[in-house]
């Protein structure tokens, strides 16, 4: 049996949205990271790198959610069993993720150095903990995991939380920590100003060689072992390229074309990934019989067509929206925030929406 048209694209869609995800967040990831390496016990410093994303970091988490209602919907076998095999990793992400959005809250709700220090552990931690954990579990669906039967027929993931940190698993993980640290590093060379931009590029020419060499080594290991398709060797070279790129724009101070560059590779690392497993969506390690295909775990041609229909009407407006949010917000970030000047036209344009909104002739 062979895949139909709607269920491969419903695989490249879902592929897509976790492609914008990790790009986006990413970043997010990244500055989370960078709060005591830039920020060097600051807080001028720690409140220009955390402003960055401020405008934007709920934005770029809505990919997530739309990626996991997108699974859910178009290929409803495959979110029900990773997600069950994968339970307790994906709790500690959600937990480390609530704390993220704490801290975005609650930091500069109290004059208190003790009080910001310890939400600036949250910071880190919600930058640090996912990265690490979303490389596992994507190490582990294209490595393979182990399943069986159940009573009613269908496949669950028998592997215990101990052997998913495999070795091939776990070098995904420090792939995906070096990489979002180096991309949210190159982000704040682009958005800041002063010491913290010099420290940035600096720090990020010291972060690409460790992570050229990890992903180098982790991409080429999915190829040769895991690949089930000789053609994902073509994203494979275009996110090596692009990675050395980074590093060698970086050097060259092209900072836009530097973060251009990772996010160009972990696009096409995703690609890769997601290449390496097709037709299945989650292979089975101990039988591939077992594994769970585009074919057995799609939803039916009638909800797969009423999504399509959907999802051309909204994710243009999806789309369109988010990257006016990032045009407003182009402004890089002083020490005292976003530019003055900057902050009162898009208070004064807020202000003049409001009057022809809700203003009415008497």
């Amino acid at each position: 049996m062979e895949a139909t048209f709607l269920q491969t694209l419903w695989f490249i869609l879902v592929a897509v949205l976790f492609l914008g995800y990790f790009i986006l967040e990413g970043f997010d990831f990244g500055v989370g990271m960078n709060v005591f390496a830039l920020g060097k016990g600051e807080e001028k410093r720690k409140n220009q790198i955390i402003t960055t994303i401020g405008p934007v970091w709920d934005a770029n988490e809505v990919w997530i959610l739309v990626g996991g209602g997108a699974l859910f919907a178009a290929f409803p076998e495959w979110y029900a069993t990773m997600f069950s095999g994968f339970y307790l990793a994906l709790i500690i992400i959600l937990v480390a993720l609530i704390v993220r959005v704490c801290a975005f809250k609650y930091r500069n709700k109290v004059e208190s150095a003790s009080w910001k220090f310890a939400w600036d552990i949250c910071h880190f931690v919600g930058g640090l903990v996912p990265a690490l954990i979303w490389g596992v579990a994507v190490g582990n669906i294209v490595r393979g995991v182990n399943m069986e039967a159940n009573a009613g027929g269908k496949s669950v993931v028998t592997d215990s939380l101990f052997d998913l940190l495999n070795p091939f698993a776990l070098l995904a993980g420090v792939v995906f920590v070096l990489l979002f640290w180096l991309h949210g590093t190159l982000f704040l060379a682009l958005r800041t100003t002063g010491e913290v931009r010099h420290d940035a590029n600096k720090l990020a020419g010291v972060i690409a060689i460790p992570t050229i060499v990890a992903a180098a080594a982790w991409v080429l290991w999915a190829q040769l072992a895991y690949s089930n398709n000789a053609w994902t060797w073509i994203p494979l070279v275009v996110a090596a390229l692009a990675l050395i790129g980074a590093f060698v724009l970086n050097r060259a101070g092209r900072e836009g074309l530097a973060f251009a560059s990772t996010s160009v590779a972990i696009g096409f690392a995703t690609i890769m990934a997601f290449g390496a497993i097709f037709p299945n969506v989650l292979p089975a390690a101990n039988d591939p019989a077992l594994s769970l295909t585009v074919m057995n775990a799609s939803s039916t041609e009638y909800t797969l067509r009423v999504m399509t229909i959907a999802t051309v009407i909204l994710l243009p407006i999806v789309l369109a929206y988010q990257a006016w949010a990032y045009w407003v917000f182009r402004a890089r970030v002083t020490g005292e925030g976003f530019p003055a000047a900057h902050a009162a036209n898009l208070a004064r344009k807020a202000k003049e929406g409001y009057r022809k909104a809700f203003d009415t002739e008497s």
